[in-house]
């Protein structure tokens, strides 16, 4: 998009995202929040919710599409903290597989994304799943140094892929696995790939399925590659692209790894919605809360210590969203993140969503620290905003370069 048409900036949402954010709130309200603590129980992947999600259009290639090219950019932000507002464990079994297609849509061949995207989804009436695999047991921040290999087979025209990777949400479940794999070790990141396993390939299982401290709704698993082998057109992007960026690094070149960190930090604000939405659930319940308790003859919202902690929480929500939806019109604006913007809004937002539900849980007191209540389980949500798609101590690296211009190590 060129800076002509660029759309202007403005906290006023379009009448289409305004209906969307309502829709969707609809159905966080309605389907998600009475479903929440069973599905953190069970930690199980809540079929039911998504095949409900699936037949109205939520959970659908459509829809995340939609909300992707909006205009303001603010269409995914807007839709993902509603979600997130309705459960973080749920909203993460709904928007997974949008991962693993955004993958996919960002560098694919046109004919790869008109093929497997819509497989990650399926229909109303057969629901499938998507995983993006990129963590390693020994690559989660350092992604450069992934084990996984790809080995180019010049007689049956075919990639086989051997290692193990984990953290991976829908891994060994999801129909399609979009996977991260390394063509030339010696060239570090600049040298990886990404491969489209179709379903049913041999090879490929599931590894362990971790139990979590929170999102439990969410399925996450190791996902073992044993010699599978894909056919070479599903290397993301095409071989004959890639092995053209290959040979430019080999020149010295950077742009690859420049390109990879952009497209990062355009992904980063994303990941700072689902956050903001958790932590204005918090937020929202321990003020409605502090309307209705009473100690010592008043509402504990009367008292300052109360008032004020409430205070700070809705300064926080509100100040993260501003970051997020800044940083997502900047993205969809093609405007340079010259601050890093995505990771600023994305370190705000998780850290803003770990301390406003550890607030909440104190305005509610003992109350708050049972499972009868729903901030103890946000609680335990809001803390992976802080680990994945990059942690804190990452995203403050980020920013550290990106403001000082340094190589800060």
């Amino acid at each position: 998009m060129t800076s002509s048409e660029t759309t202007p900036f403005s906290l006023d949402l379009s009448e289409d995202v305004s209906d969307v954010r309502q829709w969707v709130h609809e159905f966080a309200k309605d389907v998600i929040r009475p479903a929440a603590q069973e599905w953190d129980e069970r930690e199980e992947t809540p079929w039911p919710i998504l095949q409900e999600a699936a037949k109205i259009g939520l959970y659908s290639l459509d829809f995340f599409a939609q909300q992707w090219f909006d205009p303001s950019g603010l269409g995914i932000p807007v839709a993902f903290e509603e979600l997130f507002w309705g459960d973080a464990g749920i909203g993460l079994s709904i928007v997974g597989s949008g991962l693993a297609a955004a993958s996919v849509a960002a560098t694919g061949l046109p004919e790869q994304v008109g093929e497997w995207v819509p497989q990650m989804f399926g229909t109303a009436d057969d629901v499938k799943l998507g995983a993006f695999c990129a963590s390693e047991p020994d690559a989660g921040s350092d992604i450069g140094s992934i084990r996984t290999r790809a080995v180019y087979d010049e007689a049956s025209d075919e990639w086989v892929i051997n290692g193990t990777k984990t953290w991976a949400t829908n891994g060994g479940i999801a129909d399609i696995h979009v996977v991260v794999a390394s063509v030339h070790p010696e060239l570090g990141s600049r040298g990886q790939a990404s491969f489209i396993i179709p379903p049913n390939t041999p090879g490929l299982s599931q590894g362990q399925k971790f139990k979590k401290h929170g999102i439990r709704a969410s399925h996450t698993a190791e996902v073992i590659l044993d010699g599978v082998r894909v056919p070479s057109s599903l290397l993301v992007g095409g071989k004959e692209k890639f092995d053209a960026r290959i040979a430019r690094v080999r020149e010295g070149k950077r742009a690859a790894g420049q390109a990879a960190m952009k497209t990062f930090e355009t992904t980063r604000p994303t990941v700072g919605a689902m956050a903001v939405g958790v932590a204005r659930a918090a937020y929202e319940y321990a003020r409605d809360y502090s309307r209705e308790r009473e100690q010592f003859g008043k509402k504990i919202g009367d008292f300052q210590a109360i008032a004020f902690k409430l205070a700070d929480m809705k300064m926080h929500v509100d100040a993260a969203r501003l970051m997020v939806w800044r940083a997502a019109w900047m993205a969809r604006n093609g405007k340079d993140f010259e601050a890093a913007e995505g990771s600023q809004a994305k370190l705000y937002a998780s850290e803003t969503a770990v301390r406003v539900t550890d607030e909440a849980i104190q305005i509610l007191g003992g109350n708050g620290y049972t499972r009868d209540f729903p901030v103890e389980r946000m609680h335990r949500d809001a803390k992976i905003f802080t680990i994945f798609e990059g942690t804190s101590e990452v995203q403050r690296l980020v920013i550290g370069r990106a403001v000082t211009g340094l190589a800060v190590r």
